[in-house]
Parts: structure tokens; C-alpha cells; sequence
């Protein structure tokens, strides 16, 4: 019988190390993948549309959160003198009776106009003009001839109109909130017969509409 020689001690020592190589790369495989798992998980419970220790301007304007496009349209003017308001000029409504379309028509140098909205007056004196809507400042014009004019763009589709201003206090571009004040009312040369008025428009898509369809004057 052939006698079997003893492993060396070196022979031993690369068994054992055959016997654990693959066990270790499972194992570190294992691990691995685990990690992706525990990543992907923390990346999903944050949000992707988070983001960690963003700077932020300290010398920033706070931002002003309105519900413009849910709010409704209140009087160009500050609701505590609605007793002392008249609508001297109607908006002309081709159904309206002939008294009223009379009123409704604009005169200068013999040129009639159908009026597009109402002229507001409080016993001839200049009052606060307001606006009746949230939204953006889509165009002022300034005319000594006409008075300034400011149009406001709004959330809900409506544009409004306030013309034969004075002391303008916004310019283009500008956010406003409703009740913000516009300007002062005042008289103009194109529409002398009215004195201190203000000249309010209510635009829906584009089209005029009457104002007082909205507003319980």
C-alpha cells in the first residue's frame, strides 16, 4: 500500500484560503446590494423634488400668497363711502332703455363714444382709488389730457381699468392685492362734464362688461 505523505503546512494554509474565497465575495455582493436598497428607500421617503440646506437670501421680500383666482370683485374704492358714491356716466348696454344709453354716451368736440364702463364720482372731490382684484400691473399710462390710466390683469381671465388718475402709486410689472391703492381720482379734459371721477372698466376675455352686473351699487 502506497503510504500518503502529510500536507505540508503551506498546502494547508491555500485550502483554507480556497475553502473562504467565494463565501467572501457573496458576502461583499451582499453588502452592496443591501446599500443600494437602504439608498434608494432614503431617496424615495425625502422626495425627489427636495433639496437639503438650500440657501436662501435673508435680504429677500417675503413672498405675498393671494387667492386671486377664487376672490370676487369689490369696489374700486374703500367700501366705507359707498354712501357717498354716484355713477354719473352708465356703461352702454345696447338693451338698456334710451335714457340710459344717453347717459352711457361720452362727448368731445362734438364726437360721441359709447362708454365702456362707469364713471364714479363722490360729490366731485378726489377719492382713494383701489383694486377690486388681485393680479398684475399689465400697463399705466400716464396723459394729463385723459388722467393716468392703470390696467390690472387678474388669475380668473378678467382685466380692470382705472382711468382719470392721479399720484400713481404702481408701475408695470407690479403684483398688487386687492384693495391695494392705485392712485387718486381726479379730473380730466377729455371728459371735463364729469369733474373729479374715476373712470372703471371690467374686461372678461377681452370682451367689456358692465360693471355694475358685478357689483351691487
Amino acid at each position: 500500500m502506497r503510504e500518503e505523505k502529510p500536507k505540508s503546512p503551506s498546502q494547508k494554509n491555500k485550502s483554507q484560503k480556497n475553502r473562504w474565497f467565494w463565501p467572501s465575495i457573496y458576502a461583499g455582493i451582499a453588502i452592496v446590494f443591501v446599500g443600494m436598497i437602504w439608498g434608494y428607500n432614503a431617496f424615495i421617503q425625502k422626495g425627489p423634488n427636495e433639496t437639503a440646506d438650500v440657501a436662501t437670501d435673508p435680504n429677500a421680500p417675503p413672498l405675498v400668497e393671494t387667492n386671486a383666482s377664487s376672490e370676487v370683485l369689490k369696489f374700486p374704492f374703500n367700501e366705507d363711502q359707498l354712501d357717498n358714491v354716484a355713477i354719473i356716466q352708465e356703461y352702454y348696454d345696447t338693451e338698456a332703455d334710451e335714457e340710459s344709453r344717453e347717459n352711457a354716451l361720452l362727448v368731445f368736440n362734438q364726437t360721441y363714444k359709447t362708454n365702456t364702463g362707469i364713471s364714479i364720482s363722490m360729490d366731485g372731490q378726489p377719492f382713494e382709488v383701489v383694486a377690486a382684484l388681485s393680479g398684475t400691473v399689465k400697463e399705466v399710462v400716464l396723459d394729463q389730457f385723459q388722467g393716468g390710466e392703470v390696467t390690472i390683469e387678474h388669475a380668473n381671465g378678467m382685466t380692470t381699468l382705472y382711468g382719470s388718475l392721479t399720484g400713481i402709486l404702481v408701475k408695470e410689472g407690479d403684483e398688487v392685492v386687492q384693495g391695494q391703492s392705485l392712485g387718486t381720482a381726479t379730473s380730466n379734459e377729455w371728459n371735463a362734464t364729469a369733474g373729479t371721477h374715476l373712470h372703471f372698466e371690467v374686461h372678461k376675455d377681452g370682451n367689456p362688461i358692465n360693471p355694475r352686473s358685478m357689483l351691487g351699487f
